[in-house]
């Protein structure tokens, strides 16, 4: 029997057994599939933590109050000897050379109000250097003041969703619109943009920060975004920030500087962790369809027998007999990781035309991967029942019924 002879074989005993072959087929095409989405949302969720922290520019310092070093945790609010302040924030840009910018940022959430509608929103409290800072764009009027002078003005910028929601057909700037206990004027509209670092930045209202702390009865700021010239900056700049807070928080260093490289880092070698383990969980069902695999022979070989008996008479040796029950299990997996990527391509479409933020395309390792897999435990599985029907005695076989 030449090869040709084998895969015709092959096939045409899987075309007798339809709903035997198909019931295989589908149970390593839901284990490829389960492979391959699930290496695609870890895959996709490492990328879009890279391109969130990318859009940010690679020259920017992150300041938490807290030493994360220590206490394992950086606080949200609170919890620290001392608080990180508008003072360390100006001390911070006066002292240190390699800054260019500043930006702190202060978080709450109150209800926005506007005639008869209202709307609970995120108040961000920061300064005229977040637009720059964080790449942000206006749609229409201005952002906050950049003097000191105008720093506590009683003005606000809001997110597109908080003006289409709360100022439906209206033009927003110049109103007066209601945040919390307090009245500010509309001098500004964000861009969209969707999620950001956790946060739909379509749905904020800035506020000047020094109001914000008012607010919400706070001294110490959430966080401080630092910007610097170049990335080669980031380092001495680190070390020259965290001199001035130590020396302004009496010789006592409770904060943290983190720079992306090192978010960027810790965060792949965490969803790169997870992305293995759920592709491990998932290939626990290509083991599951293995298993079925070689019940499915072995009852096929049962059967089998007085078949297998006359090839044996004819001449087949005992290696060609394991060839066809080899070649069998190979092409019932071939085809049904071929159906599971088919499938799991379908679904990664379908999530990234509802999610187009989150990039989802299945990673080409873990498509190769999985398809080797697959033919491997059905080559694996099929190999114990294909051995069995090697080593039948002709004569027995043929009267075997």
């Amino acid at each position: 029997m030449h090869l040709d002879d084998v895969m015709l074989f092959s096939i045409g005993a899987l075309r007798g057994h339809r709903l035997r072959t198909g019931l295989s087929l589908v149970g390593v095409a839901i284990g490829v599939c389960s492979v391959v989405l699930l290496t695609s949302l870890g895959e996709g969720a490492r990328r879009y933590v890279t391109t969130e922290f990318s859009s940010l520019g690679t020259n920017l310092l992150i300041v938490l109050p807290g030493k994360t070093e220590t206490t394992g945790m950086a606080p949200v609010f609170g919890g620290v000897p001392h608080d990180l302040t508008l003072d360390d924030m100006d001390a911070v840009e006066r002292r240190v050379p390699l800054v260019r910018k500043v930006a702190p940022l202060s978080v709450g959430t109150a209800t926005a109000e506007f005639g008869e509608r209202r709307r609970d929103v995120t108040v961000a409290g920061t300064t005229a250097a977040w637009l720059g800072v964080r790449k942000l764009t206006l749609s229409a009027g201005r952002y906050l003041p950049a003097a000191d002078a105008d720093r506590d003005r009683p003005v606000c910028v809001v997110g597109t969703k908080v003006a289409g929601e709360l100022f439906p057909g209206r033009n927003p700037l110049g109103e007066m619109l209601r945040v919390g206990d307090e009245r500010y004027r509309v001098i500004g509209v964000m861009g969209p943009r969707g999620m950001s670092m956790g946060m739909d930045m379509d749905e904020v209202v800035h506020v000047p920060v020094s109001r914000h702390l008012r607010m919400f009865n706070r001294r110490g700021l959430f966080r401080v975004l630092v910007e610097v010239g170049t990335h080669e900056d980031i380092e001495p700049a680190k070390r020259a920030i965290l001199a001035v807070l130590t020396d302004r928080h009496d010789g006592e260093e409770d904060v943290t500087v983190i720079t992306q490289d090192a978010v960027l880092t810790t965060f792949s070698r965490i969803l790169g962790i997870l992305t293995a383990a759920l592709a491990g969980i998932a290939a626990i069902s290509l083991s599951v369809a293995g298993i079925g695999i070689m019940n499915v022979m072995l009852v096929s070989v049962s059967e089998r027998t007085s078949e297998i008996g006359l090839l044996k008479a004819l001449g087949a040796s005992r290696g060609q007999v394991l060839a066809v029950f080899l070649v069998e299990a190979a092409v019932i997996t071939l085809a049904g990781g071929m159906v599971g990527l088919a499938v799991a391509v379908a679904l990664t479409r379908v999530f990234g035309a509802v999610y187009p933020s989150f990039p989802i395309d299945p990673p080409t390792w873990a498509v190769w991967a999985a398809l080797a897999v697959s033919v491997s435990v059905g080559v694996t599985f099929g190999a114990v029942p294909a051995r069995r029907a090697a080593r039948l005695d002709p004569l027995a076989a043929l009267v075997r019924r």
